[in-house]
């Protein structure tokens, strides 16, 4: 079980470094790319996170990813190094989702997902997330999401919230209604 207060230590003294930089939200970003990359692929996940490969082993394939990837924050490449020196690879998608968390509350974002049964258009997300963004006062970001079991309309949550306008849910509430008379 991975202990989260550690990953935590490491998500806010990044995100204190990027806020300093005012590049925040660029290395949470690729913060979250790394760990998607790192849970995707099995034999990556094996070499950074396994024992049996040294230290250098880690640090020369945690190198070649950051050349790969092109650009990175300085933060970050520092971050990473110090996850591997540290033997804490482990850790990276924790440090990555409480990363995120910490830079969206420092930002004053919430984030959300919209799930409909077809795919909705940028111009829907963006009406449905200034919906949202008056009903929270807060600043919305959404995810889409597409589930042919909601037959029509959309649900959406945010936070702890959730808005159901999904037909499904209608006509669930419907029958429920016709049972009790």
């Amino acid at each position: 079980m991975v202990n989260v207060s550690i990953a935590r230590r490491y998500a806010r003294a990044l995100l204190d470094v990027a806020t300093e930089t005012g590049r925040a939200d660029a290395v949470s970003e690729q913060l979250s790319t790394f760990a998607r990359l790192v849970a995707d692929n099995r034999e990556l996940a094996d070499i950074l996170l396994n024992p049996a490969y040294t230290r250098e082993q880690r640090l020369r394939v945690v190198e070649a990813l950051i050349k790969a990837s092109g650009t990175v924050e300085p933060a970050l490449v520092n971050t990473l190094r110090l996850l591997v020196d540290r033997n804490r690879l482990a850790y990276l998608p924790d440090i990555a989702r409480l990363y995120r968390d910490m830079a969206d509350a420092q930002a004053g974002r919430l984030r959300g997902h919209v799930t409909s049964a077809i795919p909705l258009s940028k111009d829907t997300l963006q009406k449905l997330s200034g919906t949202l963004q008056t009903l929270t006062q807060r600043n919305v970001v959404l995810e889409s999401r597409v589930d042919p079991n909601v037959l029509g309309g959309v649900a959406a949550q945010v936070g702890s919230l959730l808005y159901d306008g999904t037909l499904r849910t209608q006509l669930e509430q419907m029958r429920r209604e016709l049972k009790q008379r």
